[in-house]
């Protein structure tokens, strides 16, 4: 029988018949500051999973090895079992969010080089910001481990700010998480959806990710709908997928 490996905010994952396989289910949930303020909102899940499906295929044919191997329920798919680095791998392309409030920026203001930041993966701790000699100190991660993942950040950022550029959208920022496989190797994990990245559109602005619920601009699940059906044009596939 499949046991529950993990309940996150957002996601659980499960055992399956195959030891190096397991079954992640999405899950109608939306939480923001660090789950602070929570709410079941219908067919978030479905949502986030055909986004996320999509995202990763597109980043596996460009070459970037992920966990993700197939989509196979509205709400399921199959991803590879790895060990989680416990650190929250930050890109940001434009001023926004916390990095705004932060430093008294104003949101909008385009940086000349990305921004990379780093977070300790830790709800109890809030994710608090960690540097390199912090992360080998705690062992959590090498350098060459830090090096491979930045690596990888900066390469998807290419491919996913061009991506979303021809569906007119905006790749503000976003957070990548990784892992090891059984023989070490680093690879992509987690999910890349509105829930874990921002975009805005390219015309007007507007809000197109989770900040619509984190600040009450209007109904989360018609956004990332649009997002997923100007991916689906891009990509292909429908909305039924």
């Amino acid at each position: 029988m499949d046991k529950l490996v993990y309940s996150g905010k957002a996601k659980q994952m499960w055992t399956t018949d195959d030891d190096d396989i397991l079954r992640v289910i999405y899950m109608d949930q939306a939480t923001a500051l660090n789950g602070k303020k929570k709410d079941q909102i219908a067919g978030k899940g479905k949502l986030n999973n055909q986004i996320s499906t999509l995202i990763f295929e597109y980043l596996t044919k460009k070459g970037i090895k992920t966990h993700f191997i197939r989509k196979i329920s509205d709400t399921e798919e199959l991803v590879r079992k790895v060990n989680i680095v416990p650190l929250e791998m930050v890109t940001r392309n434009i001023a926004a969010g916390h990095f705004s409030t932060r430093f008294g920026i104003k949101e909008g203001l385009a940086f000349e080089t990305s921004v990379e930041e780093m977070y300790f993966k830790s709800d109890e701790l809030d994710d608090p910001f960690i540097n390199e000699s912090q992360a080998k100190a705690l062992n959590v991660a090498t350098h060459n481990d830090l090096s491979t993942m930045w690596a990888i950040s900066r390469e998807v950022n290419k491919l996913l700010t061009e991506l979303f550029k021809t569906v007119g959208l905006q790749l503000v920022d976003f957070k990548l998480e990784f892992g090891k496989t059984k023989d070490g190797e680093i690879i992509l994990a987690d999910e890349f959806s509105p829930d874990n990245c921002r975009l805005w559109d390219l015309k007007n602005k507007q809000h197109m990710d989770k900040d619509v619920y984190r600040r009450n601009l209007g109904d989360l699940t018609s956004v990332y709908k649009e997002v997923l059906e100007r991916l689906q044009k891009q990509l292909g596939g429908s909305v039924n997928d």
